[in-house]
């Protein structure tokens, strides 16, 4: 991984070249610029992590750049401001604006790299609680103890090392993202940023705005790509990725760059990519749906990761690390899960897997009472279950899916009900629901609902 990435602005060569070899020789990357329009270039053409800033230069003054740079509400790294001619109003002015700091010359270099260490690592904290606001916190490890997770684990850590690409497969609720956020926290790249999206919550007009970034004259916004700079990029739902943002995805991991949308500058990639999806690449690209270029791309690594009911004996370590993790975020009562309902549960096949169980703790520990949670109670709640996933609708899974996800598992169920009255006929399945038998048969196809030969 690449170590942090700063722009030096100052219209004096020989501060430009002494900050610059200082830097350098303590690990960081460095850009300079001569005046405010360089400033402007060099950030487009690479995303700084914070930029030391001279006020006084000939075509525009650092507290104007400023300025500009602060318009959409805050400034998009740590900005450091270096003066000769420094007054009280020219600092009170850049803290105002978002400065993080304000250093007269002659420059102390002993300050100077104490500022620089000091406002990137606060940046980098802020990122996290910002992360933490938006999302609810990840399992920080896999649980569990089996043969098939140890292994599972084994292969990850082994695939963390090298700096590739990796593709999670498996089923939703089984786990994907646990296994991202443990692959980037044991790589490399462990100190950069580790960031999410998931295309099935993204539309097609905004998707290659939201990865790629735009341009718009003087203004720049950073997708996620550059906002995980020298670190990971985790690609949630990539089976839905629509053909456009496939080509622009493509287009970066070949030239290891990319160009934001109405810009015309390449702009380097430093990102490692972890893609996960729950569909059957390879039945998507056979059908036309995924580019086989990107698939082979994304694929150097796959990584299968197993349905809950595949490592059973993990359930028990489970359902005790889920009281505990809703203890203590949310402040439920203790309880502990009696063993004939440990054992119950364990037998159970879960059919939504880790974020079932996750859910089916957080419930009995809401609904129930008493330190005990015994085999009626669960009973009674897989029963729930059971009849709720009769219905879509009500399937206590299926509001924490992106509205895509949502839609195609609302059209698997609905089919698949529509199919049983209609005697397992397709012929009668079109005229139920009025559609093309051809466009029918797809659709049955894609959502992988067996239709037995001759059911018509």
């Amino acid at each position: 991984m690449s170590s942090a990435h700063i722009l030096v602005v100052d219209d004096e060569p020989d501060i430009r070249t002494l900050i610059q070899e200082i830097l350098e020789e303590e690990g960081y990357e460095v850009s300079v610029a001569d005046s405010g329009g360089a400033a402007r270039r060099q950030r487009r053409t690479h995303r700084p992590d914070l930029i030391l800033l001279d006020v006084w230069m000939e075509d525009i003054d650092g507290i104007s750049l400023l300025r500009e740079w602060a318009e959409g509400g805050e400034l998009p790294c740590p900005v450091i401001i270096i003066s000769g001619h420094g007054t009280v109003e020219t600092a009170v002015e850049a803290t105002r604006l978002g400065a993080y700091d304000f250093i007269e010359k002659p420059i102390s270099l002993a300050r100077l790299l104490l500022v620089v260490e000091r406002a990137l690592e606060a940046d980098k904290l802020a990122r996290e609680v910002v992360d933490l606001k938006q999302q609810l916190p990840v399992v920080p490890e896999p649980v569990g103890r089996s043969d098939t997770l140890q292994r599972l684990r084994e292969q990850v850590l082994k695939v963390a090392a090298h700096d590739t690409g990796v593709l999670l497969k498996g089923e939703p609720g089984s786990g994907k993202k646990t296994f991202a956020h443990f692959l980037h926290h044991n790589s490399p790249r462990r100190q950069g940023p580790l960031v999410e999206i998931s295309v099935g919550s993204l539309s097609q007009s905004n998707s290659a705005v939201e990865l790629f970034g735009s341009e718009d004259e003087e203004r720049v916004h950073y997708g996620r790509f550059e906002q995980a700079n020298r670190g990971t990029l985790y690609i949630d739902d990539i089976g839905d990725m629509d053909e456009q943002t496939q080509a622009r995805l493509l287009s970066a991991l070949e030239t290891r760059s990319f160009t934001r949308v109405g810009g015309t500058e390449p702009v380097r990639l430093d990102v490692r990519i972890v893609a996960a999806t729950r569909h059957d690449l390879d039945q998507a690209v056979a059908a036309g749906r995924f580019r086989e270029d990107l698939y082979y791309h994304l694929n150097v690594v796959p990584i299968q990761i197993p349905r809950l009911a595949e490592h059973c004996e993990d359930v028990p370590e489970l359902l005790n690390y889920y009281v505990t993790f809703f203890v203590d975020r949310e402040h439920l009562p203790y309880r502990h899960f009696a063993l004939a309902a440990q054992n119950r549960l364990r037998n159970y096949s879960w059919p939504g897997n880790v974020r079932e169980l996750k859910n089916l703790v957080q419930r009995l520990l809401i609904l129930g009472s008493g330190e005990e949670i015994t085999l009626d109670e669960v009973e009674s709640a897989l029963q729930a279950q059971l009849m709720n996933r009769d219905s879509a609708l009500e399937d206590s899974t299926l509001f924490e899916l992106p509205l895509r996800e949502a839609r195609e598992q609302f059209e698997k169920n609905y089919l698949e009900h529509q199919l049983q009255e209609a005697g397992g006929s397709v012929g009668k399945l079109a005229t139920r629901v009025g559609m093309e038998r051809t466009h029918l048969y797809r659709k049955l196809k894609a959502l992988g609902i067996d239709v037995k030969k001759g059911s018509d």
